[in-house]
């Protein structure tokens, strides 16, 4: 929207170019003076009024880039802050994941001796109970062999006491052996006759 002053500028414009030239020239023209100091005068009026708003327009604008300049400034302030809080954020994130890495290294560490600790101990007892085995079983083994000794020389006396027994029945019944023949055909002879007779008798009961 063009201001008061620029509208009556357009006047005075328009009515100069309507206005006629001089006799005899291309230069001059005849204008009304009331008119165009009508216009001239209300230019002059409205003139403060005018600088007056271009001067508001201008305070205005010059306080709208102050403000904007203010808000930019803010703006990048806080944009700043903001990444100084991510650069500080991310040195603290690094730092804590090196102190979670360190951590889990040292329990990894620490894990590590305790597993192989145990697995001497274990290597170590193990070796132990072996030997401990061995040796007991040893001393078993001598005290079955002593034994074994000690019953063998026993064992062989027995048998060869039982041998000179069984060797002395053998003897008493090779002894005995005429005599037992003797007494069995002695036996025989009284059987023979008694088997006859009955015979006989189971003869005559079937007649």
């Amino acid at each position: 929207m063009s201001s008061r002053i620029e509208q009556i500028i357009e006047e005075i414009e328009e009515y100069v170019d309507s206005c006629k030239y001089q006799p005899l020239s291309t230069t001059k023209i005849v204008v009304n003076k009331e008119e165009i100091e009508e216009l001239l005068r209300e230019l002059r009026l409205k003139t403060p009024d005018e600088i007056k708003r271009y001067q508001k327009i201008i305070s205005n604008k010059d306080a709208i880039l102050e403000d904007a300049q203010s808000k930019a400034d803010a703006l990048i302030a806080d944009a700043q802050a903001k990444a100084q809080e991510l650069v500080t954020q991310h040195e603290i994130m690094q730092k804590a994941y090196a102190q979670a890495n360190e951590t889990i290294n040292a329990a990894n560490r620490q894990a590590q001796e305790i597993l192989d600790s145990a697995t001497q101990d274990a290597n170590s007892i193990r070796l132990s109970a072996i030997t401990y085995t061995d040796d007991m079983m040893a001393n078993i083994g001598s005290v079955l062999n002593q034994t074994l000794e000690d019953a063998g020389g026993k064992y062989k006396g027995f048998l060869e006491a039982l041998q000179s027994c069984l060797d002395v029945v053998n003897h008493n019944r090779q002894e005995l052996a005429p005599q037992t023949a003797q007494a069995a055909a002695i036996s025989n002879s009284y059987q023979a006759p008694e088997q006859e007779s009955e015979t006989l008798d189971d003869l005559g009961e079937d007649q």
